[in-house]
């Protein structure tokens, strides 16, 4: 699945996507940030959460968890 992150904080994320989740459910999620200055790697998160809510096209979850992907684990 694949979605696109509309508001990201440190408690949680709000995403667009289609999926078909349930209120409670955990789910792992996938972040990719821009390149920080100097770097021209994007960062990427490994998040872990809890489903909030959800509507016809946008997920709102925890952000329980999360750890930096290398390069090579991002695929």
């Amino acid at each position: 699945m694949q979605g696109e992150t509309r508001n990201l904080s440190s408690s949680g994320v709000l995403f667009q996507s289609d999926a078909e989740v349930e209120i409670g459910e955990s789910i792992e999620y996938h972040i990719t940030l821009p390149a920080a200055g100097g770097s021209q790697n994007p960062i990427r998160l490994r998040c872990m959460g809890k489903v909030l809510r959800h509507n016809e096209t946008n997920v709102a979850a925890t952000l329980e968890r999360y750890e930096f992907l290398r390069s090579a684990e991002a695929s």
